[in-house]
């Protein structure tokens, strides 16, 4: 038997076992793929969104906080203290006399993709819902992982959200839904609607669900937060691993009415009732009660993809206008992949999807200054 035969055969075993040992939901899964993440030498990473500052040391300091001996007990599963610490800090965003939001508004979950996870068979499964044709590529997997129909609506040319394609679902039969999930702003391109647009969306929707992700929203978009209390149908999905730099602490949130709030719990307590871990709870804690460190963070952040957007204009590029920590961007003549594979061999990692409609654009993460004018002096050598 050669060796190529025998690799043959082998292929066939394992379609064969998959076929015999796998459900036939794991079969026709075509699961994400998240952005590169190098082992055999150094990059400059600009392919992951991550945040180029380290966390605020107050987290490193509550991190070293918890005491050994709690470690053999499990933690709090209603992850109470970090919840009421979130609805206080967003009653403290907004100028009014009462609280808005409680402990019972607040959601937390192992990263806010575990939070999306839930919110599928909590409000979509078994429904027919809608989201951006280009948008975060994890959305069309957890929908066909818990069942849930989708139709992915055209962006404009700009790549913009057309608000009108979005209201009044529920009464427009075939062209309708029973749920919409929009990311503001949207990922990869950047884009991001205005608190008002989001406003109509769930106002004219009011019999569902509207689940607004919201990971890199502090990056200078307008945050739906404060319209909780005033609708029952929105809910709003936040991350910690962009803004706060802990992508490594695995924490996310859900602001919502107690009614959706109950039914993520459900979901919850029906997979796994500790989805979050001592540390992390007191990481967490620490980033947001820091704000000085985050404007700051966020700031530097805003002010370099500002600056990195104007030379790129400068060189002949295309940028679309982004509100996040990355940019999206296209070259009249050099071809994207030409790009992002004369880039890799330069050191320099960003994101290409080669998929119609954004095959010719690269996502590009904005790193620390000195990170982004390495990007800039490798491109210039490339075109």
């Amino acid at each position: 038997m050669n060796a190529k035969h025998g690799k043959m055969l082998k292929n066939e075993k394992g379609a064969i076992l998959m076929k015999n040992f796998l459900s036939q939901l794991a079969l026709g899964l075509e699961p994400y793929v998240p952005g590169e993440q190098p082992k055999d030498r150094k990059y400059v990473k600009l392919n992951t969104n991550e945040n180029p500052y380290p966390p605020s040391e107050k987290v490193e300091a509550a991190i070293h906080g918890v005491a050994m001996d709690q470690l053999r007990l499990y933690p709090d599963p209603e992850s109470t203290d970090l919840r009421v610490t979130i609805a206080d800090y967003f009653n403290g965003l907004v100028d009014c006399e009462s609280a808005l939001l409680t402990a019972n508004n607040v959601f937390m979950g192992n990263g806010s993709d575990e939070i999306l996870a839930f919110v599928f068979p909590a409000f979509f499964t078994g429904r027919y819902i809608v989201f951006p044709n280009i948008t975060y590529s994890f959305y069309p997997v957890y929908a066909n992982l818990f069942q849930t129909e989708y139709r992915e609506i055209p962006l404009l040319e700009d790549f913009s959200v057309r608000v009108e394609d979005y209201l009044n679902l529920a009464s427009k039969g075939d062209l309708g839904a029973d749920g919409i999930l929009i990311p503001n702003p949207n990922a990869p391109t950047g884009r991001a609607l205005s608190k008002a647009e989001i406003e109509q969306i769930v106002a004219s929707n009011p019999e569902i669900v509207v689940a607004v992700d919201e990971a890199y929203i502090d990056f200078g978009g307008e945050s739906v937060v404060d319209l909780v209390p005033k609708y029952d149908n929105l809910l709003v999905i936040h991350t910690l691993s962009k803004s706060r730099s802990l992508a490594g602490l695995r924490v996310g949130f859900a602001i919502g009415s107690d009614i959706l709030i109950d039914g993520l719990n459900r979901v919850k307590n029906s997979f796994n009732s500790y989805t979050m871990d001592r540390i992390a709870m007191a990481g967490a804690k620490a980033a947001i009660l820091d704000h000085d460190h985050f404007n700051e963070n966020r700031n530097k952040i805003i002010a370099t993809r500002e600056r990195v957007v104007g030379r790129l204009e400068a060189m002949g590029f295309s940028v679309v206008p982004s509100k996040a920590n990355f940019i999206f961007i296209s070259h009249e003549t050099k071809p994207a992949a030409e790009l992002f594979y004369g880039l890799r061999e330069l050191g320099i990692l960003v994101r290409y999807f080669k998929k119609p409609l954004i095959d010719n654009h690269l996502r590009v993460s904005i790193g620390t200054d000195e990170e982004m004018d390495q990007f800039l002096k490798a491109l210039a050598s490339l075109i």
